[in-house]
């Protein structure tokens, strides 16, 4: 993107100078690259997981029309909501770097938010409701699964591509997961959603593969297609619960989650570096998209500073705060000078 260092962001108030004692804060342009905390897009782990996907998804059809296995079924509808998710993610992620506009002056960087929220219902209807539904259904008119070499053989292959898809998801999240920071607190904390949803997608993929292949083996084994239909339904009691969490968590970004609690201590660390803010009074952030961070805060100026002194700290303060944390790409100071004779502060 545009480097917006000496301009104002889009939408944002022009810059004002001299010290105020609750008056319009200054407005700092957007930094200039994308990066610092974000937890990456994804974008190879999205590909992988929908060529993957869209291999297993006829795979498991063909099976499907040959052994009338329900888990065949419920498994290659779970591969085509998973293809879909993946074309989600990827049109998401491209809708959210659109230019800013009058209407959106902050961009479009919560569009990743909104597709991924989309993922999750789409999970929750098209795969977990669906295969519950079918699981039901095979209990209950107990069909011969025929043909059980077949489905066996499509879901090893089935778990060796998503395997393969798994890995490149790992190999990814690894690269910009902190150092003894678990794979749980990892989706937990990530601010951008993608790699979060693929590890959960095809965690949940291969363990429902596994519920299928116990599910079509036993009833293989004892001509009973109970247990088919009892595989059905635990996928799509995984896939619900996989769904449940996916929301949960990307409708906390929805809402603005706040920069990492390590971001706002090199914020505030920035603030305070050059010695011309003698503190931060308080200060909030809050995510835009997974690489835009806006930044508000009311800084402790010198009360013998001209205003011209004052427009120099503040200007030389977003600096450092762009370098320190640089998805910080929006950032508005409020200078203060009734607190700055306080070293304690209130």
């Amino acid at each position: 993107m545009t480097d917006h260092t000496t301009a104002p962001a889009s939408g944002a108030h022009p810059a004002r100078t001299g010290p105020s004692g609750g008056g319009d804060g200054h407005a700092a342009g957007a930094g200039g690259e994308h990066g610092g905390g974000g937890h990456g897009g994804g974008t190879t782990a999205i590909i992988a997981a929908l060529g993957a996907n869209l291999g297993i998804a006829v795979a498991k059809f063909v099976a499907f029309l040959i052994t009338g296995a329900s888990s065949m079924l419920a498994e290659a509808i779970h591969s085509v909501a998973d293809s879909g998710n993946q074309v989600l993610l990827l049109v998401g992620g491209k809708r959210s770097r659109r230019a800013a506009t009058p209407e959106h002056p902050f961009g479009f960087g919560r569009d990743r938010y909104i597709y991924s929220f989309i993922v999750a219902i789409v999970l929750f209807s098209v795969g977990g409701l669906f295969a519950i539904y079918e699981g039901v259904q095979k209990v209950r008119e107990e069909a011969e699964v025929e043909s059980q070499t077949v489905a066996i053989v499509v879901l090893l292959v089935a778990i060796a591509l998503e395997s393969f898809s798994l890995r490149t998801a790992l190999k990814e999240t690894n690269a910009v997961r902190k150092p003894g920071e678990s794979y749980w607190a990892f989706i937990r904390h990530a601010r951008a959603p993608e790699l979060p949803v693929v590890l959960l997608e095809d965690s949940a993929a291969l363990t429902g593969l596994a519920f299928a292949l116990v599910g079509v083996s036993l009833s293989a084994l004892t001509g009973e297609s109970l247990y088919d239909g009892l595989g059905t339904i635990a996928i799509g009691l995984l896939l619900v619960a996989v769904a449940a969490v996916l929301a949960i968590e990307t409708k906390s970004l929805l809402v603005g989650e706040s920069a990492t609690p390590d971001a706002q201590r090199q914020i505030v660390a920035a603030l305070v570096d050059g010695g011309s803010v003698q503190s931060v009074i308080h200060m909030r952030t809050q995510h835009l998209g997974p690489e835009e961070l806006l930044v508000a805060a009311k800084i402790a100026v010198r009360h013998d500073d001209t205003a011209e002194a004052v427009a120099h700290a503040i200007d030389a303060a977003e600096a450092r705060v762009r370098a320190a944390v640089p998805i910080a790409r929006v950032i508005y100071l409020e200078p203060d000078i009734r607190w700055s004779q306080t070293p304690a502060g209130r």
